[in-house]
């Protein structure tokens, strides 16, 4: 055990000695690296930051039922008690439209009275307008109030019921889209990352040939001579992904700033935080790891090339 800690502390300095002999081209390469993983982690920061917002938000949806234009006032007026038993559960606030009200209310907003006066006969309905409580954003929830309104067009004497919370859907599959496309980038770019190393790598190898051949002439083992390269890969992709997280976590101060003023018109105090420590680990150990990957691939295709 002593022995393989000593190689691999070993491969550790050799790794920070090349880093050394060449810091303009190391640091060149973290730069283009961090390019491309500042990105995919502006994204990930911008939906950890969105995710519990979208699940707490308040929906409060409204159902409109709208009677049958033929149907009595009275037989409307009788539909409470059983909206109020389909609604059981719920916290919701039932408030019953008369087509009178309606058309009135029609008047004042769109402002065609001279022509709501020509249609002659009142064509509204009389109508229920439910104000429901406590729903979120969640899937689920959205689900439950579809039921309820499917249950309300079975009721005698309806002839529509509509439900204003499409928005909710929306919501969700609009961040599910989000979700697929950093995805999609996350991955592209991942590649970019390992083609940068890889090409890295590739130079150093190149570099170094007439010190590996002399290694093995001496008895130097494959593994003993990869694991500086492979450090050297993913030492990169790790400063790397520690410079794209910088200039992430400096990107979020003018950021807040401009969404304060946009936050403040709808009473909201909403900021962009950065990812906890464990995202931020997870994220460093994915860049050290594309660069590992990166190196592995380089230096066993060179490497059995120079064999």
């Amino acid at each position: 055990m002593n022995i393989w800690f000593r190689q691999h502390r070993f491969a550790l300095g050799a790794a920070f000695g090349q880093v050394r002999k060449t810091p303009g081209s190391f640091l060149f390469n973290v730069l283009v690296v961090a390019v491309a993983l500042a990105l995919p982690f502006a994204g990930v920061t911008l939906l950890d930051n969105v995710r519990p917002m979208s699940e707490q938000l308040s929906v409060d949806p409204e159902i409109s039922l709208f009677m049958k234009t033929d149907a009595p006032r009275e037989q409307a007026q009788a539909l409470a008690p059983q909206l109020r038993q389909i609604l059981n559960g719920s916290h919701a606030k039932i408030v019953f439209v008369p087509r009178e009200q309606a058309l009135e209310n029609l008047k004042a907003k769109s402002g065609l009275t001279d022509v709501i006066e020509t249609l002659g006969d009142n064509p509204l309905p009389d109508s229920y307008v439910m104000k429901l409580e406590g729903f979120t954003s969640r899937t689920a929830e959205a689900a439950r109030v579809e039921g309820i309104a499917e249950q309300m067009k079975t009721l005698p004497g309806v002839d529509s019921v509509q439900v204003d919370s499409a928005w909710v859907k929306r919501l969700a599959a609009l961040l599910g889209v989000l979700r697929l496309v950093l995805l999609l980038l996350a991955i592209t770019l991942g590649v970019v990352v390992i083609a940068v190393v890889f090409n890295t790598i590739r130079l150093q190898v190149l570099t170094q040939r007439d010190e590996i051949a002399v290694s093995k002439l001496l008895g130097a083992t494959d593994n003993f001579i990869h694991r500086p390269f492979y450090y050297t890969g993913a030492l990169l992709g790790l400063c790397a992904g520690a410079v794209a997280l910088g200039a992430v976590s400096l990107a979020l101060h003018p950021l807040n700033a401009a969404i304060a003023e946009f936050a403040r018109l709808y009473a909201s105090e909403f900021q962009l935080s950065a990812l906890p420590p464990l995202g931020l680990a997870g994220l460093l150990a994915i860049s050290a790891g594309l660069g590992l990957v990166g190196a592995m691939l380089s230096v066993q295709r060179h490497l059995a090339r120079l064999n």
